[in-house]
């Protein structure tokens, strides 16, 4: 059964912010401002082909960016609209925007809840981290705006997810950046490492190392354990539990393989990847090609099973299993002839440390333990 997602750049990589590590910014897809936002034919061209393309019961839609509020909230009057036009009954649409909250006001509060939006929201935990590398377009600081915008996001019942990249900073940071995000009591938390290289192939200074990374994720995770198990939600915590389960797990990067994940461009274009949006990764356009094609396509299949050749070192590794050899795009360390994951060492760091408690946590829980005297029980292990 044919059951993707798309994540859709409605402004392609314009944003009201200029976030120093962000991967996407100088995208060499960029289009003229003139047409900075997706043309009213090509969204609906793209809400049809989507319903029309995905077999499952869900049809799910993702807002990205850039800023995706930049489109303006006319913009998603227009897609609501589309979606109820060509969605037949037996399907569910599923909307999500990610966004960096600094055009978020009431009535946008208002659509989102309305309209049942699940949202993303980047904050990185702490004032002192997150204005470190996220300015907005005139280099000032956007903490207290984003808490801001999380708060009215509360006033009207929407818990968003938060998103917290993990830089050189955040790394050094970890327990009150956890804190801080925890604090907000949204119930999701995402960590997402940043790895970025210079055109020398070396890794920028913002990036988080291999061995910051371990430690930062042990440290999460022992405050999580302690503290908040049962009560809040890690993504990479609750994605290693699922798939200690014996389940697949929802993030791309910790499956066998990926290309599951279309990006659509503002105008039509269709790539493999968020991470791979360039003149290498285009399968085809909207407009002119079909959209389950190009995902069933002979190119995007090899793209999604070239993820599934791992070096030597990590098919001796008994966490193979949870990461599949991290995100392709993070795979450039050179050794003995093949590419390895660069956070490998953080990863391994985690998983020695994690799996273990985690194991018999769900063991535990099985057993009718609650997550409070599993806390209680296994907090001297930790």
């Amino acid at each position: 059964m044919r059951n993707f997602v798309t994540m859709a750049k409605p402004v392609g990589s314009f944003c009201n912010m200029s976030c120093s590590y962000c991967y996407y910014l100088h995208a060499d897809n960029q289009q003229d401002m003139k047409d900075m936002r997706m043309s009213d034919e090509v969204l609906e061209t793209y809400i049809r082909s989507m319903i029309q393309a995905v077999d499952g019961e869900v049809v799910s839609f993702t807002w990205h960016g850039g800023e995706p509020t930049l489109a303006g909230l006319d913009f998603y009057q227009k897609a609501i609209a589309l979606q109820k036009k060509y969605c037949p009954k037996n399907k569910t649409i599923w909307n999500n925007i990610q966004t960096n909250g600094l055009l978020i006001d009431d009535a946008w509060c208002t659509f989102l809840k309305n309209n049942h939006f699940d949202v993303g929201l980047s904050i990185d935990g702490t004032r002192f981290v997150h204005d470190q590398y996220r300015n907005d377009a005139g280099g000032n600081d956007t903490y207290q705006k984003v808490q801001n915008t999380l708060k009215l996001f509360q006033k009207y019942k929407i818990q968003p997810d938060l998103l917290c990249t993990v830089t050189d900073a955040t790394a050094e940071n970890a327990k009150s950046v956890y804190s801080a995000l925890r604090g907000y009591h949204t119930g999701w938390i995402q960590f997402i490492p940043i790895v970025r290289r210079d055109n020398n192939g070396n890794v920028t200074e913002d990036s988080v190392k291999p061995q910051a990374y371990g430690k930062f994720l042990k440290t999460v995770f022992r405050e999580w354990f302690t503290k908040d198990l049962g009560k809040l939600n890690v993504q990479l915590f609750a994605e290693t539990a699922l798939v200690l389960l014996g389940k697949k797990a929802n993030v791309c990067w910790l499956n066998e393989t990926c290309g599951n994940v279309l990006v659509v461009e503002k105008n039509g274009n269709v790539y493999s990847c968020d991470h791979f949006v360039d003149r290498h990764h285009l399968l085809g356009n909207l407009m002119t090609n079909d959209l389950g094609d190009l995902y069933d396509g002979k190119v995007q299949r090899e793209f999604g099973n070239q993820k599934g050749s791992v070096s030597q070192r990590c098919r001796q590794c008994p966490w193979l299993f949870i990461c599949h050899g991290g995100c392709p795009k993070d795979r450039f360390l050179e050794e003995e002839g093949e590419n390895q994951y660069y956070l490998c060492e953080g990863m391994k760091m985690y998983l020695d440390y994690a799996v273990p408690l985690l194991k018999e946590a769900m063991e535990m829980s099985q057993s009718g333990f609650t997550s409070g005297q599993i806390m209680k029980e296994l907090k001297k292990k930790v």
